[in-house]
C-alpha cells in the first residue's frame, strides 16, 4: 500500500512540475522577461497543492497586469483613430478648395491665352521662324571655321531659341538685330581671307601662339601647313600629316600675300571633310613599301618595309634599283670606252687605256707572223676584251624579264589573301579585301614600272657594247688586210 501511495505521489509530483514548467514558459513569453521559474520539488501531496496554489496566485496577478495594459492601449488607439479621421476631413476640405481654385485658374489661363493670341496675331509665325533660324544658325556657327576667329558666337543663340520655345517670352528688337548681324557677318567673312592670332594645339599636346590665315570658311593655314578646326573643343589643331606637295606648295604664298595678291590655292568646300580623307590616302612610299618609302617616312631603313606592295614589291624595287645602277654604270663606262676607242682610231700610237689600243699592241707584237696566225692572235685579243665590254649587260636583261614575273607572283599572293579574307569575314565589308587587292595591283604596277625602263636601258647598253665591239672587229680586219697586203708585196 505504501509503495502504491509513493507511485501516485511521484506521478502527481511529476505532473505538477510539468504543469508549472508550462505555465512558467507561457508567462515568460508573454511578459518578455528572461526570468526562470524555480519550482521546488514536493515531497507530499499537500506540499504539491501549496505550490500549485502559489503559482495560481502569481499567474492571476500577471493576467490582471496584462489586461490593464491592453485596456490602456485600446484607449490610446481609439484616440489616434479619431485624430486620423479629423485630419482626413481637413484634407478633404482643402482638396475641395484647391480643385475649385484649379478650375478657376484653367478658365483664367484660357482667357489669357485667347487674349495673347489676339494680340500676337501674325507675330506668332514670325517668332516661330525666329526660333528655327536661331537654332539652325547656332549649329552653323558651331561647325564653321569662322568661329576660330570669332568664338562663342552660338551660346546666346541657344538661349534665344529656348526663349522662343517657351511661348511666354518675346524676342526683343536688339536680339533680332544681333541675329541679323551675325548672319551677315558669317556671309561676309566666308568671302574674306583674314589673318588673326590664335593658339594652335600641336600633335605632342603642346600649345603654340602663332598667326593663322583663314581662307573664307574653307581652310586654315599657319606656319606653312594646313590646320584643322575642332568644333567640339573650339580649338585649332595640327593635322596628323600634311596633304601632298601639290597642295602645300602654295601655302607660304598665301600666308605672305593673304590680302593683296591672287595665289592659286586648294580649298576644301566641305570644311575639313575632304582634307581629312585626303591625308588618310596612302602615299607612294606607303603603297610601294620599299626601302625608299620607309626612308621617306622615317620609319624603316631595311629593304623589306611593310607597305601595300608587300615583300614582293620591295624585292621588285630593289631589283629595279640594281638594274638601273648597273645600266648607268655600263652607260658611263661604255661612253668613256667609246670615246677612247674613237680617239685611238685617230692615233697611230697604241694606248693601254682602251680596248682598241690593246688590240693594236697585239698587232704590233705579231707583225712578223703569217696572216692566219695574226688573225688568230687578234681574234683572241678581241675575245679577251669582249667580257669587259659586255659585263653585267645580261644581268640587266634578266632583271627586265624577272620583274614582271615577280609582279605576277605578287598578284597571285594578293588574290590569295583576298580570298582568305572573304572566307573568314565574307563580302560584307570591302575593307577586309582591300589589303589583298592592293598587294595584287601594286606588285603588278611595280613589275611593269621596273621591266619597262630596264628593258630600254638594256637595249641602249647592248647597242653601245655592240658598237664598241664592231669598231674592234672593223679595225682588226683592217689590220689583217694591211698585213696581208704587206706580206704579198714582200713575196713579189
Amino acid at each position: 500500500m505504501k509503495s502504491a501511495n509513493r507511485i501516485i505521489l511521484a506521478c502527481s509530483a511529476a505532473a505538477g512540475m510539468l504543469l508549472l514548467a508550462a505555465f512558467g514558459a507561457q508567462a515568460a513569453e508573454e511578459s518578455g522577461s528572461a526570468s526562470t521559474l524555480r519550482v521546488n520539488q514536493a515531497d507530499s501531496l499537500d506540499e504539491l497543492l501549496r505550490n500549485v496554489e502559489q503559482r495560481r496566485v502569481v499567474e492571476s496577478a500577471e493576467h490582471r497586469q496584462r489586461e490593464q495594459r491592453f485596456q490602456n492601449d485600446r484607449a490610446r488607439q481609439a484616440q489616434m483613430l479619431e485624430d486620423a479621421k479629423a485630419e482626413r476631413r481637413r484634407e478633404e476640405r482643402r482638396s475641395d478648395r484647391l480643385e475649385t481654385q484649379f478650375n478657376e485658374n484653367e478658365i483664367r489661363i484660357g482667357d489669357l491665352q485667347e487674349q495673347l493670341d489676339r494680340r500676337l496675331g501674325s507675330l506668332r509665325e514670325l517668332f516661330g521662324v525666329l526660333q528655327q533660324v536661331a537654332g539652325d544658325t547656332r549649329g552653323l556657327f558651331e561647325g564653321s571655321l569662322i568661329s576660330a576667329e570669332f568664338p562663342n558666337r552660338g551660346e546666346w543663340l541657344g538661349e534665344l531659341a529656348a526663349k522662343m520655345g517657351t511661348a511666354s517670352q518675346l524676342a526683343t528688337i536688339e536680339e533680332m538685330e544681333d541675329l541679323w548681324f551675325e548672319l551677315q557677318r558669317e556671309m561676309t567673312e566666308s568671302g574674306r581671307i583674314a589673318r588673326f592670332p590664335a593658339t594652335v594645339t600641336l600633335l605632342s599636346g603642346e600649345q603654340k601662339e602663332t598667326d593663322v590665315v583663314r581662307i573664307g570658311a574653307f581652310s586654315l593655314i599657319g606656319d606653312g601647313e594646313y590646320l584643322n578646326y575642332d568644333p567640339d573643343d573650339g580649338a585649332i589643331v595640327e593635322l596628323a600629316r600634311q596633304p601632298a606637295a601639290r597642295f602645300t606648295n602654295t601655302v607660304e604664298d598665301v600666308e605672305e600675300a593673304a590680302t593683296s595678291e591672287v595665289v592659286a590655292f586648294a580649298v576644301d568646300p566641305t570644311r575639313g571633310s575632304l582634307l581629312s580623307l585626303l591625308i588618310q590616302a596612302a602615299t607612294v612610299g606607303e603603297r610601294v613599301g620599299s626601302l625608299f618609302g620607309g626612308i621617306a617616312k622615317g620609319e624603316c631603313y631595311l629593304p623589306f618595309c611593310d607597305g601595300q606592295g608587300g615583300y614582293v614589291g620591295s624585292v621588285i624595287i630593289l631589283g629595279g634599283i640594281i638594274g638601273v645602277l648597273l645600266a648607268i654604270e655600263r652607260l658611263i663606262t661604255l661612253s668613256i670606252t667609246g670615246a677612247r676607242v674613237n680617239a685611238q682610231k685617230r692615233s697611230d700610237e697604241p694606248s693601254e687605256d682602251n680596248p682598241l689600243g690593246r688590240v693594236l699592241n697585239v698587232y704590233h707584237e705579231n707583225t712578223n707572223v703569217d696572216v692566219e696566225t695574226l688573225e688568230l692572235k687578234l681574234g683572241e685579243a678581241i675575245l679577251g676584251e669582249t667580257p669587259k665590254i659586255t659585263r653585267n649587260i645580261t644581268l640587266i636583261q634578266v632583271i627586265s624579264v624577272v620583274a614582271p614575273l615577280l609582279g605576277l607572283l605578287g598578284t597571285v599572293i594578293g588574290m590569295i589573301l583576298t580570298f582568305q579574307a572573304i572566307t573568314l569575314f565574307g563580302t560584307g565589308d570591302p575593307k577586309t579585301m582591300a589589303g589583298g587587292i592592293s598587294t595584287a595591283l601594286m606588285t603588278t604596277v611595280l613589275g611593269l614600272c621596273v621591266a619597262i625602263p630596264t628593258t630600254l636601258l638594256h637595249a641602249i647598253v647592248a647597242q653601245r657594247s655592240r658598237s664598241v665591239i664592231h669598231v674592234l672587229e672593223e679595225q682588226t680586219q683592217g689590220f689583217i688586210a694591211e698585213h696581208a697586203e704587206r706580206s704579198g708585196q714582200a713575196l713579189e
